[in-house]
């Protein structure tokens, strides 16, 4: 795919500010008028993945900037399996996954952002979170009991506790920016119609049981909520630095494409490149090449 055609492929997908965002008005069956079997798609993952493991590959060698993949998405929207099919090819020497549960003790007498902060990656490194703080005015904006077990003071849990943490998050991703953290979110948009076949396949097929659990039907009665809760995280914390790219995902091999080309697009924004040997270590590069060389005489 040329570059040209690659950017515009992740453009439309992107929001990078929040005003006048509705979910509404993306599809989650969108391919971008690609016309393509999971051969054909899988094919330009491949092509896709080479080249995000030679930036990879500088990203780690310049180690000057870091890089946050934060997933967020409706159970069953095919996180995990983006993830192991985008990152296949990268080094893992430079790559690290976090998958956020349901927050124990120790981290319920933090802060709702310390557990995810002490997770971030280091220069030089792809660090990438399977849900993340976007949790704290998702999940518990749904379920709002889950305020009980965060032991926050009474007088904290007003009506703007919800707007309060999304500022808090936008600052904070704001913060990360100015560090040198390049922060990409992607929430992979699957369709209801989508999640219900997904459901039921990983309930008929005995090798894909393990994957279901009858708490994702409970949270399916709450589609709408969660759908509302997406809109005004993503309107509250779009920025140019931390953009969204709200990803169709309704077909997998699209999904991943577009994930991988995001995120390849971003690291190719930041000019990255091997480090220049200095006149020093380039005279101690010969003189061991001599060295080498002599040994076969």
């Amino acid at each position: 795919m040329e570059p040209k055609r690659r950017r515009k492929l992740v453009s439309q997908y992107r929001i990078d500010s929040g005003k006048g965002f509705h979910l509404k008005d993306h599809d989650p069956g969108d391919t971008a008028g690609l016309d393509l079997d999971k051969d054909a798609g899988a094919a330009l993952l491949v092509e896709s993945a080479e080249r995000l493991s030679i930036l990879q590959d500088k990203l780690y060698a310049q180690d000057r900037w870091g890089v946050l993949c934060i997933f967020q998405a409706m159970d069953a929207a095919g996180k995990d399996g983006a993830i192991k099919h985008v990152f296949n090819g990268v080094n893992a020497q430079g790559c690290h996954v976090t998958s956020f549960k349901a927050p124990g003790p120790v981290e319920l007498d933090h802060d709702f952002l310390w557990r995810h902060a002490v997770a971030l990656p280091a220069r030089g490194v792809i660090g990438i979170h399977n849900r993340s703080w976007y949790e704290e005015v998702l999940v518990a904006r749904v379920h709002p009991e889950i305020l009980d077990r965060q032991k926050l003071p009474s007088r904290l849990r007003g009506k703007h506790l919800w707007d309060q943490r999304l500022e808090d998050i936008a600052a904070f991703e704001g913060y990360l920016g100015r560090q040198g953290l390049v922060v990409l979110k992607f929430f992979l948009h699957v369709s209801k119609d989508e999640q219900r076949r997904r459901f039921l396949k990983r309930i008929e097929e005995p090798e894909k049981n393990w994957k279901f659990s009858l708490g994702d039907v409970a949270e399916r009665r709450h589609w709408d909520d969660y759908q509302a809760a997406y809109e005004k995280a993503i309107r509250a914390t779009a920025t140019a630095d931390a953009p969204w790219y709200v990803v169709p995902a309704d077909n997998k091999w699209f999904t991943r494409l577009v994930v991988s080309e995001a995120l390849a697009g971003a690291l190719e924004d930041l000019d990255l490149h091997y480090p220049k040997v200095s006149a020093e270590n380039r005279a101690a590069l010969d003189a061991a090449r001599r060295e080498l060389g002599a040994e076969e005489a």
